[in-house]
């Protein structure tokens, strides 16, 4: 199995600020990835792809303790 790609910044990955509230977050994050789900879009490398960045933003900064660590510079 292949490491997830890392987003370079996952704020940026799923177009929320710094300052956004982790419902924000949660919604950017449901909607793009219904938007690039690979079940929506079968055969599209681009979008699964797209979709794989989102998940790995949103694992950094969708939890509330990893975003802290993440705003802080920690791994």
């Amino acid at each position: 199995m292949r490491p997830r790609p890392l987003a370079q910044d996952p704020y940026l990955e799923l177009g929320v600020s710094r300052t956004a509230t982790t419902a924000e977050i949660r919604r950017a994050f449901h909607k793009l990835a219904k938007e690039h789900h690979p079940d929506q879009n079968p055969g599209n490398k681009a979008s699964e792809e797209k979709f794989k960045r989102v998940s790995a933003a949103f694992d950094v900064i969708g939890d509330e303790a990893k975003r802290k660590k993440f705003d802080r510079g920690e791994k």
